[in-house]
């Protein structure tokens, strides 16, 4: 696919609306202008063009739409840092209807901008290699559902390789997953729970099944845009600042708060930039939008985006 937008404005064409277009366009320039605008400025436009791409996605999925932006940011302390950066998840608003959409909490919540950030499989290597804290995020490879013989139990199963193909790994899972003891020559884990897949049976409730089956595991499943497929199951909550949400909803979380600071206060957005963690935000303005694009055309049309020259 070499051109995304391209593509989702003419499948608007066929299954949206003129107001859906009239928000992609709109994304479509937001995220033309940041891409030549200064990284102290770029905050603006990369935020806007990620609430015009939520408007579209939640007006062809017909869901109701806020007038607000449902969060809000402020600073803490004196000191000029990303974990004194706060950033609250709002009862209303846009944000609150993706949440909403995406099967997450909608009460209010209060988080820090490190750890938001921290929670992005998409820079969590930048995140590491700037500040160390344990990994999140466990690479596996081969993700494939699986139809036992014989029957109409199904389940999904991931690879481990590597440094990470060992019971340490398995206690850092989150519950729903174990070791798959029925194959021995590779590290292959399971989900324990299972869904309904009957072989000649009615397509559309086979796809329901896997359909309402996939809600859940998908909170713990994530991947990164990119030529090749990069899959990665998040571990289990039992690690200072792990948060359970989507990349969408924490991704455009931070980019209000650092939007806010290129509105209301760019000499501190100036100060992030040059401290510590200028890496890290710099990263994160280079590739959240492309990720966010790509996370919001597939839950619009239910296809898989890969750049061109993908192995």
């Amino acid at each position: 696919m070499t051109d995304t937008w391209d593509y989702i404005d003419l499948w608007l064409k066929r299954n949206g609306t003129q107001e859906a277009r009239f928000f992609w366009d709109q994304a479509r320039q937001f995220s033309a202008a940041t891409l030549v605008l200064p990284k102290e400025s770029a905050p603006l436009t990369a935020y806007y063009c990620m609430l015009n791409a939520v408007k579209t996605l939640l007006m062809v999925k017909k869901c109701a739409l806020s007038n607000r932006h449902g969060v809000s940011g402020e600073a803490v302390g004196e000191r000029t840092s990303i974990s004194n950066e706060i950033v609250t998840f709002k009862a209303s608003g846009i944000l609150t209807d993706l949440s909403r959409y995406l099967g997450e909490d909608v009460n209010p919540v209060a988080y820090k901008l490190s750890d938001i950030l921290y929670n992005l499989v998409y820079i969590h290597r930048a995140y590491i290699l700037s500040r160390e804290r344990a990994e999140l995020f466990i690479p596996v490879k081969n993700p494939t559902a699986c139809c036992a013989n014989g029957s109409s139990e199904a389940w999904m199963s991931f690879e481990l390789e590597g440094r990470y193909a060992n019971a340490k790994t398995l206690e850092r899972l989150p519950a729903q997953f174990k070791r798959d003891d029925s194959i021995t020559d590779k590290f292959v884990i399971r989900t324990k729970k299972r869904f309904r897949w009957k072989r000649g049976g009615d397509e559309q409730e086979n796809v329901n099944s896997f359909t309402a089956y996939h809600a859940k595991l998908r909170r713990d499943v994530y991947y990164i845009h990119s030529p090749q497929k990069l899959w990665y199951i998040k571990r289990n909550d039992n690690v200072e600042g792990h948060i359970r949400r989507s990349n969408l909803t924490l991704s455009f979380a931070a980019m209000h708060r650092l939007s806010e600071m290129a509105r209301y206060s760019p000499d501190v957005l100036a100060r992030h930039f040059e401290g510590r963690y200028n890496w890290l935000l710099s990263e994160f303005l280079m590739t959240s939008t492309i990720q966010f694009l790509d996370e919001i055309s597939s839950e619009m049309t239910g296809h898989d985006f890969v750049p061109p020259g993908r192995a």
